[in-house]
């Protein structure tokens, strides 16, 4: 399987074609398609390309499925003997993407039914 080490919001994630991840709050909409430039390494077991910083026209092409905000962390200070205490409260925005397809030099790995059935072929030729 096919996956990629990218970069969003000053955080790196590995992912993979059909799977969901958070990112920081992303100024699009839901349903909108999302192309992550930053990506640090891809490809699969032996076979990977790593890039110097980034590898040279690789992009993770992502779906917007989701606008949301995290659970709620609270936040107190305290000062002992003072009759000081300080209670907040913060919940971060965030994006959850779904990746549709990893596309870079020699590797194009889409999600759907379209690479599935490229896929079954090779897949029945190597158990016979």
């Amino acid at each position: 399987m096919v996956y990629a080490i990218i970069r969003s919001g000053g955080k790196q994630q590995r992912v993979s074609v059909g799977d969901r991840f958070d990112v920081e709050k992303l100024p699009k909409e839901v349903s909108e398609t999302v192309e992550i430039g930053e990506v640090l390494a891809v490809g699969e077991g032996e076979d990977i390309q790593v890039g110097a910083p980034y590898v040279d026209g690789a992009k993770v092409v992502c779906e917007v499925v989701r606008q949301d905000r995290g659970k709620k962390i609270l936040i107190g200070k305290y000062k002992r003997r003072k009759n000081f205490y300080r209670k907040n409260g913060h919940r971060q925005s965030f994006t959850r993407l779904r990746v549709d397809s990893i596309q870079a030099s020699g590797i194009n790995e889409k999600s759907g039914a379209a690479s599935k059935a490229t896929e079954a072929p090779a897949e029945d030729a190597g158990e016979e």
